[in-house]
């Protein structure tokens, strides 16, 4: 009895309920991003190749640095080397 009544309630209210009905589909303007898009799509894509360009300058260039530091401190270590005996054997004299 109950389940009967329960049953009738949720026709009734589905029955109430309206159904939407599909209208016509969105127009193209709608959809389509236009030539704004295009344009901002491509402007981004720009500034993405541009920033990689200048990033990898930008670690050739210290990659470079660093590479003539390493250079100058094997040098200034190969004169101090050279200069360390002399120096002793003068001092100790």
């Amino acid at each position: 009895m109950i389940q009967d009544a329960l049953l009738r309630a949720a026709v009734w209210v589905t029955a109430a309920t309206p159904t939407p009905t599909p209208t016509g589909g969105p127009s193209d303007d709608q959809v389509t991003p236009g030539v704004v898009g295009f344009v901002v799509t491509f402007l981004v894509a720009v500034a993405a190749v541009l920033l990689a360009l200048d990033m990898t300058r930008r670690i050739r260039r210290v990659r470079y640095r660093a590479e003539i530091a390493e250079k100058l401190d094997a040098e200034q270590a190969g004169q101090s080397g050279e200069a360390g005996p002399d120096s002793q054997d003068d001092t100790a004299r």
